[in-house]
């Protein structure tokens, strides 16, 4: 997907991972996405190693970078690469909750 950056004026098509709810993409046709980048780069807080590059499609070992989070139409969304093990997906969630102010999971 065209991962947004925030210090350049362009997008860069990159690996992501989706980190909101269906509720999100059913109500607004929109998602929140965590960018994946290479492990070999300097870390960054919040990262979280991908255990099974095979699994999560990916050709390089990688790390979510849940310090890096856009908002994405579904049309910006290019092809599934694979799924993270159950493991990462549980502390990408808890490292993207770390990171936000709100942490209640009720409903206003």
């Amino acid at each position: 997907m065209p991962f947004p950056y925030a210090d350049q004026p362009r997008a860069k098509v990159r690996p992501a991972v989706v980190v909101s709810s269906a509720k999100l993409s059913d109500a607004t046709g929109m998602y929140y996405v965590a960018m994946i980048t290479n492990a070999a780069r300097v870390p960054w807080a919040g990262d979280v190693p991908v255990s099974d590059i095979a699994t999560a499609g990916l050709p390089i070992p990688s790390v979510v970078r849940t310090a890096k989070i856009a908002t994405i139409y579904e049309q910006a969304l290019i092809r599934a690469l694979g799924a993270l093990p159950k493991q990462d997906r549980t502390r990408v969630s808890v490292a993207c909750k770390n990171f936000l102010a709100f942490r209640s999971t009720e409903a206003p």
